[in-house]
């Protein structure tokens, strides 16, 4: 994974707990750096970004 800096994140808080986002808890999603309280939190969304385009990219077949 790339370096991610919070300076360039989108969101203040944790989409999943509206917690403040921490700085080893990043992940970048549609070219933007999106932040997350925890790494458990950042962990299940991108668990979750790969299932949905695993299975967009399913529907197109």
């Amino acid at each position: 994974m790339t370096d991610l800096d919070i300076a360039d994140c989108i969101n203040e808080t944790c989409p999943w707990s509206g917690k403040p986002v921490r700085e080893d808890s990043l992940t970048e999603y549609e070219g933007k750096v999106v932040g997350f309280c925890n790494t458990g939190c950042r962990d299940k969304f991108d668990a979750a970004i790969r299932h949905f385009e695993r299975a967009a990219a399913g529907a197109g077949a």
